[in-house]
């Protein structure tokens, strides 16, 4: 007699697989085989955490710095964080306001438990970042992904947030710059959404993951306002993805409930790495870190035409992270498929639209520049080859 199978929760129908991470077990196994593979598929820079970092985390460990912190974090580490807005984007933060998470994840976890439940929605871009909507889901709330494009900067406006707005509206989710497509928003578009959003009793958040990595343009935070939620993360710009550290600025209202909440789902951010990261606002990681952002800019810069001149639309350059979304409607009208065969037959791994949406997926491809620039041309001979095929 077969034992019954316990009940799973609804809301799993709604959480779908990150399909890059198929792709990457695939590529995996291929170089276990024997074949070299080109990784553009994951947001993760090739650059390991700097020294200084890594030196920091294992006098942390040799100290003994292993027990828990409080909820909220490392006070010192909490400081460093607002001091960091301050010279960096003329933000004046105070550290009561941070909350120390296990990356960014942990961040939005925290802030869409706090906002939404069931009835409720939260309006996000699509193609946006796929655990947005899985994180909204997994409250019992409703993901309302609205479609951008080219003419919108890839990006919500506020006329779009306008449009898609009911009175379920809970908040509003936006990334600048965003994965997968690298676009920012500009700083007056930003604004009026605040201001919209401020009006109308609806929370702002805004990812900000990815903007210290902005290449053209100015950096421009929300935290320059005290009533939005602002997440982000030592993963992409510190290099730090495998330390699993990030961080919530929130109102100061919401702190309360935000540790109460931490204390109950993840107690606190891991100890060593929040001791590891106090040493990336050096000067000497800084200099470090901005000379491998300049490194990622030059191969934006390569990769980009280099697409283009292959028959890839990419209708804006992107300002910032390190992606290209690339339109590859000419060659196919299946990414995945064709995402698959790239792999398989010239080893170079890249991530299909499907990931990041239902905005015409099949259309589009993630191509991530996180190697250096002689495997980025290596990638592109090998799709040349691909596509002469």
């Amino acid at each position: 007699m077969r034992t019954p199978k316990p009940y799973t929760a609804a809301r799993m129908a709604g959480i779908a697989p990150f399909h890059v991470m198929d792709i990457l077990a695939r590529a995996q196994a291929l170089e276990a085989a024997g074949r070299d593979i080109i990784h553009l598929e994951i947001g993760e820079p090739d650059f390991a955490t700097p020294t200084p970092i890594v030196e920091a985390g294992v006098a942390a460990l040799r100290a003994g710095h292993t027990h828990y912190t409080g909820a909220l974090g490392l006070p010192a580490l909490r400081e460093a964080i607002a001091g960091f807005y301050a010279t960096r984007w003329q933000a004046a933060v105070d550290p009561a306001r941070i909350l120390v998470t296990p990356g960014a994840s942990g961040a939005l976890l925290l802030t869409l438990g706090l906002l939404a439940g069931p009835g409720d929605e939260v309006l996000m871009a699509d193609p946006g970042y796929p655990c947005n909507r899985h994180f909204a889901r997994f409250c019992d709330a409703r993901a309302v992904s609205v479609p951008v494009d080219a003419g919108s900067g890839f990006q919500l406006t506020l006329a779009l947030i306008e449009r898609h707005a009911t009175p379920a509206t809970r908040a509003v989710l936006i990334a600048s710059p965003s994965n997968p497509t690298g676009t920012a928003i500009a700083p007056d578009e930003l604004a009026r959404i605040h201001d919209w959003c401020a009006a109308q009793g609806v929370a702002l958040i805004v990812d900000e993951i990815y903007l210290a990595l902005t290449y053209d343009g100015s950096e421009h935070s929300a935290a320059r306002w005290d009533d939005v939620f602002v997440i982000n993360s030592f993963s992409k710009y510190f290099q730090m993805t495998g330390w699993r550290l990030g961080w919530l600025l929130a109102p100061a209202w919401a702190m309360p409930e935000l540790e109460r909440l931490a204390q109950n789902l993840f107690l606190a951010a891991p100890t060593p790495a929040q001791h590891a990261a106090l040493a990336a606002f050096s000067t000497v990681t800084l200099d470090e870190l901005e000379a491998r952002k300049a490194e990622l800019r030059d191969r934006r810069d390569y990769l980009l035409p280099a697409l283009r001149e292959r028959g890839f639309v990419i209708p804006m350059q992107p300002q910032g992270a390190f992606y290209l979304y690339a339109d590859c409607s000419t060659h196919t009208d299946d990414s995945v498929q064709f995402a698959q065969a790239l792999l398989e037959q010239v080893g170079v791994a890249v991530t299909p639209g499907l990931d990041f949406g239902q905005h015409q997926p099949q259309r589009f491809l993630r191509i991530a520049y996180t190697q250096p620039l002689p495997r980025l041309a290596e990638a592109t001979a090998r799709i040349d080859g691909f596509l002469a095929r």
